[in-house]
Parts: structure tokens; sequence; C-alpha cells
């Protein structure tokens, strides 16, 4: 499969606003890494030994109970867990999209809260780029000179960003996109024209991939990535008025949070991805008067601390003050401190080599009208008989 722009392989493309290359390392010798390829899991039983065996106490105990939880309780039948998935941290870039890509296809989860760098960098692999594995203590000066982007040990040409950047406004100007929609539904056409592009590329792309298996993905902070930055650009230089609203995210995961039997979440990370997810549960009883009654399952890998008074180190313990989390339900929640990109992988390996490796997909990006006029029917509802429970009082 080629890339985006073929000629990108016959010649060297000027980069705007970029000084001249200086004597010292090439870019070639920068770029002379292995190439990072999407890890796909297998659910290797020697790592299901090592897990369940080796990974006894501190945070190795904390990862084991995680997938234990994980492949043992939420993934039971009898349970029917509405599972979302938050991603936070440059996951993408490091080759962890195949782990997602895996427990997508095998209905592992159900729908994504992603940063939209990640979906981003996500596109490269889609269009048949490039990133390779290098050094976190290069010279950026040197890397600036030679048009080499450095994300830590992560290294590829700038160009990828100007060739990417070149897609996803080809893909709006073709898309004829004109009114406000949802992070989902432009996830799902842009992961479906990626498809139609690309045959075969939901083998090496998240987008792709959730557009295949009819996994919404959101993004929380749209504008906060280079595919908002490009949706800007289209908005102002081509008079397009298309754009993201986030009311409609809100209320899609509030509404398929309400439809779950019970609710769980995998957060990788944290950020914003992870209040998007669990602000779900508070914007039920305490916005539309709902009362869910909080997610009964909550694993998190993360090197944030509590101390820090930040939302992406808060416990599940301090959820349950908020009403995230069902304060009946703290031995099924845990929090591994440890790194995404060494906990996902080991994750992903013991859960898909379990005897619930796989399950029936919701298909939830195709349900996400039905569901949100549920949760309009529902909170209208609770809003009848509120209203009728002051108009009681006010006659006593």
């Amino acid at each position: 499969m080629l890339s985006y722009f073929a000629h990108a392989a016959q010649k060297e493309i000027a980069l705007p606003h970029r000084a001249p290359g200086a004597p010292g390392q090439s870019r070639q010798s920068f770029l002379s890494g292995k190439p990072i390829h999407y890890y796909r899991p297998t659910g290797s039983a020697e790592i299901r030994h090592l897990i369940d065996e080796g990974f006894q106490a501190f945070n190795a105990g904390r990862l084991g109970e995680a997938c234990r939880i994980f492949a043992d309780k939420m993934l039971s039948p009898d349970q029917d867990t509405t599972i979302g998935l938050t991603v936070a941290g440059a996951l993408t870039p490091a080759g962890l999209g195949g782990c997602v890509i895996e427990l997508m296809e095998r209905g592992l989860v159900d729908f994504v809260i992603s940063t939209g760098a990640n979906l981003y960098h996500d596109l490269h692999y889609a269009l048949n780029f490039t990133l390779r594995r290098g050094s976190p203590f290069l010279d950026d000066r040197e890397l600036y000179k030679e048009g080499v982007i450095r994300i830590y040990d992560v290294l590829f040409p700038a160009t990828v960003l100007l060739e990417t950047d070149a897609y996803v406004r080809d893909f709006l100007e073709r898309a004829g996109l004109n009114e406000p929609i949802s992070t989902a539904d432009f996830h799902y056409r842009l992961g479906s024209d990626l498809r139609q592009k690309f045959p075969g590329c939901e083998q090496h792309s998240v987008l792709a991939a959730a557009a295949a298996a009819g996994v919404p993905i959101y993004t929380s902070s749209p504008g906060d990535s280079s595919i908002g930055m490009n949706i800007a650009y289209h908005e102002l230089m081509n008079g397009s008025r298309f754009m993201i609203d986030p009311n409609k995210d809100v209320n899609e995961i509030c509404a398929m949070v309400l439809a779950g039997e019970k609710n769980g979440c995998v957060i990788l990370g944290g950020g914003s991805p992870k209040n998007f997810y669990l602000q779900a549960q508070p914007t039920l009883w305490e916005v539309y008067g709902i009362p869910k009654g909080g997610n009964e399952y909550f694993i998190q890998f993360t090197t944030d601390q509590v101390v820090w008074g930040g939302l992406s180190g808060a416990t599940p313990a301090e959820a349950v003050s908020w009403g995230k989390v069902n304060p009946g339900v703290l031995p099924d929640t845990v929090v591994a401190y440890v790194d995404s990109t060494i906990a996902l992988p080991l994750f992903c390996e013991y859960v898909v080599g379990s005897p619930n490796g796989r399950r029936a997909r919701k298909g939830l990006v195709h349900k996400r009208e039905a569901l949100v006029s549920a949760l309009k029917a529902e909170a209208e509802r609770a809003k009848t008989t509120a209203a009728a429970g002051r108009d009681g009082q006010d006659t006593d």
C-alpha cells in the first residue's frame, strides 16, 4: 500500500519555516532505527502464567488483579458489562494501537475515549508512513534542523505531519460535512473513508478498525490535536459550518452508560479522557435526575499519584463521593501504578488468552440515536416525577 502522496517516496519535500540542515548527524542516521509496528496480542499462555504466578505483590500484584477482574468478572457473560476504554498519553506512536484493535475486534471494549493526538498519530499507520525507534537523548536542535519529529524515543520525518494534515483536509472537503456532529460520528466517517481508500488498513489503524467493528470513538478535547487544527483550518479557509458538538458527545456517552446492565472502564493514563468517561454517572444523577448508581468496575494504569490532587491520580475511592463509582464494589476496582506501554500489552495478552477472550460486539456506533432518545425519555420521566414531588411539598 502506497502512502497518501506517492511522490513523497521519490523526492524530498521542502519544509516551510525550517532552517536548512546543519553539519552533524543526518536525517538518515536519525531515522535508522527499527520501524514501530502495531503489536497484536495473541493470548500467550506463558504471559498468563507469569502474571498469575510471578506477579504476586506491589504493582505487579495490582496488574495481575486488574487482569483477573477484567477477564473473570467484567467479561463474564452473566454480567453483560458495557466497557469503556480511555486512552491518554502517546500510545499509538509507541505501537500500542494494535492492542486496542484486538480488544475492539474481539468485542472486549464497547466504546473508546481518546485524546485527539492518539487518533491523529494513528492516521500515520493507516496512510502507510513509518515511525521509528530512536533515543530520548538526542539534540533536539539538530532534529529540528533535519526535519525530524521526536515523541520521547519515537522519531519520524516532519513530512509525515504535512501529508497526514493534507489527507485530513482532503477528507473534510470530500465528505461535505456542513453541520455539527459528535466526535463518534466524525471518527466513524473518517475510519470508513480510510477503509475505502486504503483497503486492509483496519489491520493497522484504530480508526479504521473501530469503523469496521462498530465501536464509537470519542475525543474529550477535540480542538487539542492536529485533527482539530485541520478542522479549524477548514472552517476559516473554506467557509465550512462543520464543527464538533461536545454536547452530543456528552449525551451519547451518558446514554450508553445508562443503557448498560453494568458499567466498567479501563483507563490508560488518565487526563481528560478519564474524566470524560467518569463524568457520565454524575451527569445522570446530578443533571438529569437519573440515579444510575455508579460504575461497577474501575481499572486504571497510571504513573500519577493521588497526593498531587489531579484527576489522573484520583483513586476509585475518591470517585465514590462523586457518584462515579458504586460504593459497594470497591473490591472490583484497582489502580496499578505502571507505565501503560508496559501494562497494556501484558494485560491484553492475559485477556485475549482467557476463556472470556471474545464476546459479541455491541455495535454501539450504530445505536447512538436510539440510545440518546431513550436517555431523553428517561430524563423527561425524572423531570416530571421531580416536579410532582415539589408540587406535593408545596401543598403540605
